[in-house]
């Protein structure tokens, strides 16, 4: 095999053990690049068909771009979709920079989504290399009854061995892709034909490498506009994938409050 299929089968199998030891799953849409990947994965880990709900925790502050994606791929890809508001920010963290605390109405709409429909997994499409708080995480990583993560303790995964046990009313996060780098998931998209949104490809000189609310991510420098031209600058750049997240450039121990705190 070679690397994208290593990949794709590990990613593969890591869905399907889920998908087998949980009670209910749900897989959470952001509607970008990763998750759609995820989407992708999940349709030939079931033969075409996603046996699981996928969620969209929902601002309201997406572009449109984002919204009309959603729209014609849940149609084309036969998902169930489940639609999720989240709360407004005040009911966020006041002592959070004001990006970061817009960012976490997503960890109140999830603690809210999760209640509401009772899942005891959801897979999520981070990965290590996007940021360093995210590169301590497990394929299946435990989370409190408040959905709060304890990263000094975590189960150990060897061997493709992993524990999915859960105390009452906690949830386990899994994540498929969490080996995978940015160049893998573009390289994966290209050879797979996955619908990519446009807002990645360069225009007027600025792209999206990330894509989260509206008015809390901004575009980078980039001419890149075909996925050929995106791995190439990939291969060279010295850019964070994150450059253009707003949240990412306030305090230092933003993100980890967050993700300490459930964001995902």
């Amino acid at each position: 095999m070679n690397r994208l299929d290593a990949l794709e089968a590990q990613s593969i199998f890591i869905m399907r053990e889920a998908f087998a030891q949980l009670r209910k799953v749900a897989l959470l849409w952001s509607l970008g690049k990763d998750s759609n990947v995820m989407i992708w994965l999940a349709r030939k880990a079931f033969f075409g068909r996603v046996p699981f709900p996928c969620m969209h925790v929902d601002t309201g502050r997406k572009f449109p771009e984002m919204y009309a994606f959603r729209e014609q791929y849940a149609k084309e890809w036969g998902l169930d979709l489940l639609l999720e508001d989240c709360p407004p920010i005040e009911s966020t963290d006041p002592t959070l920079p004001p990006a970061a605390r817009s960012a976490a109405r997503k960890t109140e709409g999830l603690r809210l989504a999760l209640a509401k429909h009772g899942f005891d997994g959801v897979i999520a499409g981070i990965r290590r290399d996007e940021e360093p708080t995210r590169a301590k995480e497990r394929f299946f990583s435990p989370r409190g009854t408040d959905g709060a993560w304890n990263v000094r303790e975590q189960p150990p995964e060897f061997w493709d061995q992993y524990n999915t046990a859960l105390t009452p009313g906690a949830h386990l996060r899994i994540h498929p892709i969490l080996h995978w780098t940015e160049m893998d998931i573009w390289a994966y998209t290209q050879r797979e034909n996955i619908p990519v949104i446009p807002l990645y490809f360069s225009n007027n000189g600025k792209r999206y490498r990330s894509l989260g609310d509206k008015d809390i991510t901004f575009p980078v420098d980039s001419p890149a506009s075909t996925l050929d031209e995106i791995l190439a600058e990939l291969a060279v750049t010295k850019t964070s994938e994150r450059s253009g997240r707003a949240m990412d450039h306030e305090s230092e121990d933003a993100f980890e409050r967050l993700r300490t705190a459930g964001y995902l």
